[in-house]
């Protein structure tokens, strides 16, 4: 069994507000929709900004590497935008289960490529980031109809609810533990040979800190995880990046910036897979340069 490093233990996915004040935008929505909602963030977010230390400090790991001439108080002002971006992802996502999907509007210009890659009955590694609004991404490929599998770990506390557990419906995709037996990886070889989606988050390592290689990430080298290629290059299937950005008050884009055929044979050393791991971490830079405020990765990435 995997474990996590102490090294690696400076996140978590708990949620940061409480199950009431969840609960109060979860109602604010269900009563008046999601614009109402919106104004109501605006504040909370100055709130948590203004009264909230320590989780201004979690924005800044990545933003002093984004905006790396901001001072205090532009580090405060980019962490209070970050933070109604967040918020409105969060809010958007029950949106979508409390009224319904209708509600926002996703484009995906390469469905095609996509739905190529699923026919060719290999599996599907989808590798993507907490970037934008990657729920909507999950919400919005069930046009491939193909079974969805997740690497997801939930921490113990989490309050936030998916989409679909607002409306009450099954989950729409099966989560693998990452720090189950082997860190996950005999389910993971089980629904690729079905040729099945396996959605691999590429920007945070989870169990074990072994597969990992540092690559250069926004200005400095960043910790990032290889099993996604190991993956694909064990059982063959291919490997998307995918990525998706809000657009509008109601919409988003999802985007394929990369596809990638990791050859077999390259053995256990993360070196091997280094290529692969940098052509995935150039195109999340691309995103955080494009979309400064759709990067939501909240640990140090860089210790």
């Amino acid at each position: 069994m995997t474990t996590q490093d102490p090294k690696q233990s400076t996140w978590s996915s708990r949620s940061v507000a409480t199950r009431f004040q969840h609960g109060f935008f979860y109602a604010l929505i269900h009563l008046a929709g999601r614009r109402p909602a919106y104004a109501l963030l605006y504040l909370v977010a100055a709130w948590y900004t203004l009264f909230r230390p320590a989780l201004r400090r979690r924005c800044y790991y990545y933003l002093k590497r984004r905006f790396p001439r901001a001072g205090r108080v532009g580090l405060a002002l980019h962490s209070y935008r970050l933070a109604v971006a967040f918020g409105k992802t969060l809010i958007d996502r029950a949106v979508i289960g409390i009224l319904a999907p209708s509600q926002l509007t996703v484009e995906f210009a390469s469905g095609e490529k996509l739905a190529a890659l699923v026919a060719e009955r290999r599996g599907l590694v989808l590798v993507t980031a907490h970037v934008g609004g990657w729920q909507a991404a999950m919400a919005s490929i069930d046009f491939l109809h193909t079974p969805v599998n997740m690497l997801l770990q939930r921490a113990a506390g989490d309050v936030d609810r998916h989409w679909f557990e607002h409306a009450g419906r099954p989950r729409p995709f099966k989560i693998i533990d990452p720090t189950g037996y082997l860190g996950g990886s005999l389910e993971m070889l089980a629904v690729l040979k079905r040729g099945e989606l396996l959605c691999v988050m590429g920007d945070r390592v989870l169990g074990s800190d072994r597969n990992v290689v540092r690559a250069r990430f926004l200005g400095g080298e960043a910790l990032f995880p290889t099993s996604a290629f190991r993956i694909a290059a064990a059982t063959g299937a291919p490997l998307a990046v995918l990525f998706a950005d809000k657009t509008g008050a109601a919409s988003y884009a999802l985007h394929l910036p990369l596809t990638l055929r990791v050859p077999d044979g390259l053995g256990r050393d993360p070196e091997a897979y280094r290529p692969f791991v940098e052509a995935f971490v150039a195109a999340l830079e691309a995103f955080a340069v494009e979309h400064p405020y759709q990067f939501f990765n909240f640990h140090d990435m860089w210790a």
